[in-house]
């Protein structure tokens, strides 16, 4: 429905329109509503252009009311540059600087327009501006002001990134984070399909968390197709999604404990981790729940014999991790290590779109199975969690907070499986010249995709919002003012994903 207060069109995640309906308005009301809406408390879940068949850019914007439970969608159309929004909004600075880059539209006044990921940028006839990895960083002058730079080629084997610390001594001012020197381009490989390796794309977006990226497309695409899965598949997709946030979460503690020397829970997490992954192999056969989850349901069912193997499984789980994790939160010298260090305020946090586990960290009651219900969560939902303090600790804690919950979600599950099929036939058609915005919690945080359909049902563009995307930026704050040796356990208090960020 249009909303006449703002001229945006407000919908449900995961509701469909016309392509046709989505408000067009000139590019200073555009500004003045998202402005507007983030002065309310809303936040920009994604912004992102797509080029239209006379040749013209059109920005979209979604906007995520958590109060409501409702999406507002705006477009507008730019040529060569507009005045850039970052300023009066943070929350964009990324999505400006990635439009930037991609489509050659500058951003008039932005305050740090470089590379996203060194694509080079889609408009036809306009050069790549710069060489893949070069870039731009903050300098901080003076006798003992140094820098120490870090990757993008790292000694661990995690996927390649930069970050650039101004230092005064051994304290951080300020980080810059480069990354992209792996972009994948996913998104235009995904143009007018689906095509036969969209769900392998899918599923690899972010290898930690399929689940979350592969329900979010699934879902999309059974709404474009009009189909709903049947209760038994959603009650599966559940199962695994809150498998995947479990293992992750438990492998996060570990290796903060491992960045503060604590080795007795990091030596257990990274067994226990592999034992929630283990669970999700007996599930679908793949630890990381490859073939699980497809359009119209999942691809695999749960007998009597698996759930008691499940449940089996569960109790050890359960048993292991809480006797490691309180043992981390009762050990004094670890908690000195982890209050406030890398603390970042509710108000920051707010200000920059954090999402997920980093933003209940800071006291932000943030979550999409709340705020946006969808799936078997419209009917059974764990507890919130939220902490206060937005450190280390925090981070730390409500993931435990998290994991507790989560078994005992897979456990009610369990016990109450819906009867029936866990998967309707979809014969590969979509609607055609229609729009949707899908909403998913992932373990990391909130996971938005946008697609639209041309007149043959195809896609017309795909857009994907990993949560790392509005994350990575609230590291960097959080170094701020800490001991350069920090950065480690910050680091994995918010554990990033690379490739998710560059899609």
């Amino acid at each position: 429905m249009r909303d006449s207060h703002t001229e945006t069109l407000g919908i449900l995640s995961g509701e469909t329109f016309p392509v046709s309906s989505c408000p067009v308005t000139d590019i200073t009301s555009f500004q003045k509503i998202l402005t507007g809406g983030v002065e309310k408390g809303q936040r920009i879940s994604a912004l992102f252009g797509a080029p239209e068949k006379d040749g013209g850019l059109r920005l979209y914007a979604v906007l995520a009311d958590d109060s409501a439970g409702r999406l507002h969608l705006i477009s507008t159309d730019v040529q060569g540059s507009y005045p850039s929004l970052t300023p009066a909004c943070p929350q964009v600075h990324m999505f400006e600087r990635e439009i930037f880059e991609q489509w050659g539209v500058r951003p008039e006044g932005h305050p740090w327009l470089k590379p996203v990921r060194f694509e080079a940028q889609r408009t036809p006839g306009i050069p790549e501006t710069r060489p893949i990895g070069i870039a731009d960083f903050f300098h901080m002058k003076g006798d003992e002001a140094h820098e120490v730079a870090v990757g993008p080629v790292h000694a661990g084997v995690i996927e390649p990134g930069h970050f650039r610390f101004q230092c005064h001594g051994e304290t951080v001012y300020h980080l810059e984070i480069s990354l992209g020197y792996q972009h994948r381009g996913v998104e235009r490989q995904l143009a007018g399909g689906p095509h036969n390796l969209t769900l392998f794309q899918i599923e690899a977006l972010a290898g930690d968390t399929t689940m979350g990226h592969m329900t979010t497309y699934c879902r999309m695409v059974e709404h474009l197709a009009g189909m709903v899965a049947p209760a038994r598949g959603q009650a599966i997709r559940g199962i695994g999604a809150e498998l995947e946030r479990m293992a992750n979460h438990i492998g996060d503690i570990g290796a903060m404990s491992g960045d503060v020397g604590f080795l007795p829970t990091m030596s257990y997490c990274g067994r226990i981790r592999g034992d929630a992954l283990n669970m999700t192999a007996v599930l679908c056969g793949n630890r990381f729940s490859r073939g699980l989850v497809v359009p119209g349901g999942t691809a695999w069912d749960i007998d009597t014999r698996l759930i008691d193997n499940l449940h089996s499984r569960l109790d050890e789980l359960e048993k292991d991790a809480t006797s490691a994790i309180e043992l981390l939160f009762e050990t004094s010298s670890v908690l000195a290590r982890f209050e406030n260090t890398g603390r970042l305020s509710k108000e920051t946090a707010r200000d920059i779109g954090l999402v997920g586990p980093a933003a209940r960290a800071c006291g932000l009651a943030q979550d999409v199975r709340y705020r946006h219900p969808y799936g078997i969560y419209r009917y059974v939902l764990p507890q919130m969690y939220t902490w206060d303090s937005g450190d280390c600790f925090a981070r730390a804690y409500v993931r435990w907070l998290e994991i507790q919950e989560s078994i005992a979600f897979v456990r009610g599950m369990l016990n109450a499986m819906p009867a029936g099929e866990t998967r309707k036939p979809w014969d590969g058609r979509m609607r055609p010249d229609t729009m949707s915005v899908t909403l998913t919690e992932g373990w990391r945080g909130e996971i938005c995709h946008v697609a639209a359909t041309d007149d043959e049902g195809k896609f017309a563009f795909y857009k994907i919002v990993d949560p790392s995307f509005h994350n990575w930026f609230g590291l960097a704050l959080a170094l701020r003012n800490q001991e350069i040796s920090d950065f480690p356990l910050c680091n994995k208090s918010f554990n990033l994903s690379y490739c998710g960020h560059d899609l």
